[in-house]
């Protein structure tokens, strides 16, 4: 569509498009699809991408917001062309306003809410004309600068576009324009008492930049006929060719749910810790769980651009996501719930310096330091002393593998009082040593471990989905709350890592041997003090 707009020189071979978000709340995982959309088109063509806030509803809006969803867009990896806010165009706005008044195209209804509801009619059926529609051009010129100068109080009146209250479009049925709100607005303070509606500003913002290609989602088709009539009055005083909108569908991932009242909801009933608890789809939420913006923008590649709405399997972003760490994350040995193990057969006074890769597929990554001694830490659940069947791993009697080191043999399980497993004694083969090829002898288990004085604690969170069904809420009457997972967020407060890693940055991504992919958390971690968030399994399925 684009390349046909240039061979025919529509748009003089110039593509310019934006990322136009409310600050009202942080942007999702859904609102990626867009800033990929927009900013990557601009990019292939060579042309420009505007961030432009839509700040026309002061009730909500907040400068927290603004900066937050700066930060995201740049987190993502791309830069805008400039930036911009529909305050900037106020004035403009109320120009447009009073042009539409004049052409006798717009007036001022006082119809109260409930009755504009009532006229407006329903689809099939027409709506009836308000009783105010055929006021004089003098009179509403009159009426809508007392909206204007605030001597209107608010639901007593607003403008509205005089188009068809018999067309089928419901969104061509006079709509409103300028609404009275009494309220301070975070940019331009209490200079405005009236605010321009969406579908009125938004058209005239792209206008006035000089979009070409006016990108928005699908629920917005419905309202082109709106932004093309808007723009058509216009067209003088927005003195820029008409951009085009086009709409695709949205990005929608199952076991989640986007709605910024529902997120909102989740937050104040203390469901989750706030808007980036790792468990949300903000993507200030997936940056603290440790998704990178390769994946973000992976998912939207793959997803595409289409007009059939759907919803993609959150599987599918798992793989996406596990598919980069792969690549990109080096390995480190984690025990989350550790137990004690004493080589019996081991000289206490001796350490052994092992080597392992950081990554198995890329050496440039290098190699990292072990140190073997008389006292050790595997994970609790790889000892059974009644093993259930297929078990591979340590137990009384049995013999297994630890990873880059030796073969160990269970010789004498310790209990405490109650029946738990305090330490293992152990003794190990000293001709088993990983990589010296001395060693035949064949065992079923390797499993991971980190040695005594050569471990650091930390705390490891196990984050699973939110939700425990596909589609919140679907099945009681879409009372999401009823589908909260249980079991989404398990803490280790006690686990133990290898020393190689206990000077780890906040946001540093690792694989945890056996353990899934995790990241320092970019908020709790700091020196001295590690925490560590899972952000994916390493095989599809999730568990604690």
């Amino acid at each position: 569509m684009i390349e046909g707009g240039i061979r025919s020189g529509k748009s003089d071979g110039i593509v310019a498009t934006r990322f136009p978000p409310e600050p009202n709340g942080y942007l999702h995982i859904g609102h990626s699809k867009s800033i990929w959309l927009n900013f990557t088109i601009a990019e292939e063509f060579n042309g420009t991408c505007n961030l432009r806030f839509d700040d026309t509803n002061p009730e909500k809006e907040d400068v927290e917001f603004e900066n937050a969803i700066k930060e995201d867009v740049e987190w993502l990896g791309y830069k805008w062309s400039g930036l911009y806010y529909a305050s900037d165009y106020y004035d403009k706005f109320y120009e447009c306003a009073i042009e539409l008044i004049k052409q006798g195209k717009a007036y001022v209804c006082e119809l109260t809410a409930e009755q504009t509801r009532e006229y407006r009619g329903k689809l099939g059926e027409a709506g009836k004309e308000s009783p105010f529609r055929n006021r004089s051009v003098e009179e509403n010129l009159e009426l809508f600068e007392k909206m204007r100068k605030g001597d209107v109080e608010e639901g007593k009146a607003i403008l509205r576009a005089k188009i068809d209250m018999a067309s089928p479009n419901m969104n061509m049925r006079d709509p409103a324009i300028y609404r009275v709100k009494k309220l301070k607005h975070h940019r331009t303070g209490d200079a405005w008492p009236i605010y321009p509606m969406y579908d009125f500003s938004h058209c005239i913002s792209d206008a006035l930049e000089g979009i070409t290609n006016s990108l928005c989602t699908l629920e917005f088709e419905d309202h082109r006929p709106l932004y093309d009539w808007f723009l058509d009055q216009l067209q003088p005083l927005v003195n820029h060719k008409h951009p085009q909108q086009t709409e695709f569908s949205k990005l929608k991932l199952t076991y989640n749910i986007v709605g910024k009242r529902d997120l909102r909801k989740l937050i104040e009933e203390k469901h989750v810790e706030g808007w980036d608890d790792p468990r949300l789809p903000t993507l200030r939420a997936l940056r603290r769980r440790g998704v990178s913006p390769r994946a973000i923008r992976g998912l939207s590649e793959q997803v595409g651009v289409t007009k059939k709405e759907s919803v993609i399997d959150m599987g599918t972003f798992e793989a996406i996501i596990r598919d980069d760490l792969n690549v990109h994350a080096p390995r480190a040995m984690c025990v989350l719930d550790p137990v004690k193990v004493t080589i019996t057969n081991w000289d206490a006074s001796k350490t052994e310096e092992l080597e392992a890769p950081s990554h198995p597929n890329n050496e440039e990554m290098g190699v990292r330091k072990l140190k073997f001694s008389k006292t050790v830490y595997l994970e609790r659940e790889d000892f059974e002393e009644v093993p259930p069947e297929g078990f591979r791993r340590l137990i009384p009697g049995g013999e297994v593998r630890l990873r880059y080191a030796y073969i160990i043999k269970c010789e004498e399980v310790i209990k405490d009082a109650s029946g738990k497993v305090t330490e293992l004694k152990c003794s190990y083969d000293p001709d088993t040593r990983s990589g010296t090829g001395t060693s035949t002898k064949k065992v079923s288990g390797v499993i991971h471990w980190v040695g005594e004085g050569d471990c650091e604690k930390a705390t490891v969170r196990i984050y699973d989905r939110l939700f425990s069904a596909e589609f919140p809420g679907k099945a009681h009457d879409g009372d999401y709350l009823k589908d909260l997972n249980p079991d989404s967020l398990y803490v280790f407060d006690n686990a133990l890592v290898e020393k190689s890693i206990a000077n780890t940055k906040p946001e540093q991504q690792y694989q945890f041997e056996r353990h899934g992919y995790f990241v320092a958390d970019r908020v709790d971690t700091k020196p001295g003090q590690l925490v560590f968030n899972r952000v994916v399994t390493l095989k599809d399925g999730w568990k604690k």
